[in-house]
């Protein structure tokens, strides 16, 4: 999704485009050496804690839909685990 859409999405579900929180999470995005793959970084439950902590309990929902809406793209479904970090992103098999 786009920063736009995640904006979109965020203020039909929660009431506000937590601008911030989607700025945050794709920090990296397309700067070397991580480009598309930058989600291995923030894209799992530890970064949604994180954003927790700096935006709040309702940006902490927003920013696990955010990683969810990405993740399906790549052809994950609520079925499958979520990834807790990093390290379990890449082991799940993502990249």
């Amino acid at each position: 999704m786009t920063f736009e859409e995640h904006c979109r999405e965020s203020e039909k579900l929660f009431g506000d485009r937590f601008e911030l929180v989607h700025l945050w999470l794709d920090e990296f995005m397309g700067k070397p050496p991580h480009g598309m793959r930058h989600r291995r970084i923030r894209h799992h439950k530890a970064g949604i804690a994180q954003a927790e902590r700096l935006f709040g309990p309702m940006a902490a929902k927003a920013a696990r839909r955010h990683i969810e809406s990405d993740l399906e793209l790549e052809g994950w479904t609520q079925a499958d685990p979520f990834p807790a970090d990093e390290a379990d992103f890449v082991k799940i098999g993502f990249f």
